[in-house]
């Protein structure tokens, strides 16, 4: 694991997910078209604090978190997949 996806997740603990897995998948990324540097990263977060959340607010409420890495473009794209407990174990 490499520094920041251990910042990434530290970050996240805020959430108290019951599961998060962070994917570096810069790799698949490299030479593409625009690509300036910056971590590409696919992550799955289950938390209780998305009850009651549309999708799109919980992508606002993990962007809050990392704000500063996509300005710094230390994260260049995230892939979000954030669920509730219930949402994950039923689907």
């Amino acid at each position: 694991m490499t520094d920041i996806q251990t910042i990434i997740q530290t970050r996240l603990q805020i959430l108290a997910p019951q599961q998060l897995e962070l994917t570096d998948d810069s790799h698949l990324h490299a030479g593409h078209k625009g690509h300036r540097g910056g971590g590409h990263y696919s992550l799955l977060i289950v938390s209780d604090a998305f009850i009651g959340l549309s999708r799109l607010a919980r992508q606002r409420k993990i962007h809050q978190l990392l704000e500063d890495l996509f300005r710094t473009n230390t994260i260049h794209a995230l892939s979000i997949r954030a669920c509730t407990n219930l949402e994950y174990l039923t689907r």
